[in-house]
C-alpha cells in the first residue's frame, strides 16, 4: 500500500506574505509558473486575489473563505494578500515542486542566464533577514510579471513565447530527477488504482485486507519561506498507524 497522500498529491498550509507592499502597492507573493504540476487552492481564511496570466489571457480571481481555485502548468500566478489570507495548497506530482518545478518571472536577462537566475532566486539569511531576501526576490519577479502583462495586452499570447522558452531551458537539466519522483509518486498511485480495478473486475478484493490508516498530527515543517508566503509543509512517507 502507498505511503503517499491520495493520488500522489502534495499538501501545505500557506500564509501569504503580508509585509511591505510591492512597487504596484499590492502585498503578497512572488509571481511564478510551474511547468509540470497543476496547483489548487482552498481558502481557509482571510481575503485576497490570485492574479494569473497564461496564453488565454490575464485574470484576477477573488479568494474568500471556502473558495476553490485551480490551474494548469503554464499559468503564471501571483497571490495578493488583502486581509490575512491563508490557503490550503494542493499540488499534483508531490515532490516535483520541491525539486524545482517553478520558474519566477524575473526580467528576461536573469532568465537567459542560469547562474544569474540561481543567484536571484536563492534566499539567504534567517529570520527577518531571510524575509527581506524573499521580498527582494518578489520585487524582481513582479518587475518581470508587470512587463509580461503589459506585453500580453499589446501582443497577445506571443508575448509569453520567450518566457516559456527560457523557463524550459532553466528546468531541462532536472528532468531525469523529476521523472523518478513522478514514478515514485503520481505514477505509482495511478498504477495501484489500475491494479485495484483489474482485481475488482475479476471479482477479487485481494487488496482490501492490506488496508492501513496513516496520519500526521502536525506539519513536518513550519513557517518555511516559500515563493508566496510562509508554508507549513507535510512530508510524505508517513508510517501506518497500529
Amino acid at each position: 500500500m502507498s505511503d503517499q497522500l491520495p493520488g500522489g498529491v502534495g499538501i501545505s498550509k500557506l500564509r501569504v506574505y503580508d509585509g511591505a507592499p510591492a512597487a504596484d502597492g499590492l502585498v503578497g507573493g512572488s509571481p511564478h509558473m510551474h511547468l509540470a504540476c497543476s496547483e489548487g487552492y482552498y481558502v481557509l481564511s482571510g481575503r485576497g486575489v490570485v492574479q494569473t496570466l497564461n496564453s488565454r489571457g490575464s485574470t484576477d480571481t477573488r479568494l474568500e473563505p471556502g473558495a476553490v481555485v485551480w490551474f494548469d502548468p503554464g499559468t503564471i500566478h501571483r497571490l495578493v494578500n488583502e486581509d490575512e489570507l491563508t490557503i490550503l495548497v494542493l499540488m499534483s506530482n508531490s515532490g516535483l515542486p520541491e525539486a524545482g518545478d517553478a520558474v519566477l518571472t524575473f526580467p528576461q536577462p536573469h532568465l537567459a542566464d542560469p547562474a544569474a537566475y540561481a543567484v536571484a532566486a536563492t534566499l539567504t539569511g534567517t529570520g527577518e533577514t531571510r524575509l527581506a531576501s524573499a521580498m527582494r526576490r518578489r520585487d524582481l519577479a513582479i518587475e518581470g510579471f508587470t512587463a509580461l502583462r503589459a506585453a500580453y495586452a499589446t501582443d497577445g499570447p506571443t508575448a509569453l513565447d520567450q518566457f516559456h522558452a527560457d523557463a524550459v531551458n532553466l528546468v531541462r537539466p532536472r528532468i531525469p530527477e523529476w521523472r523518478q519522483r513522478w514514478r515514485d509518486g503520481a505514477q505509482r498511485a495511478a498504477a495501484a488504482t489500475a491494479g485495484y480495478l483489474e482485481a475488482l473486475e475479476r471479482g477479487s478484493g485481494e487488496h482490501l485486507p492490506a488496508a492501513v490508516v496513516r496520519a500526521l498530527a502536525e506539519p513536518t515543517g513550519r513557517r518555511r519561506h516559500g515563493m508566496c508566503g510562509l508554508l507549513d509543509v507535510y512530508v510524505q512517507g508517513v508510517p501506518p498507524r497500529s
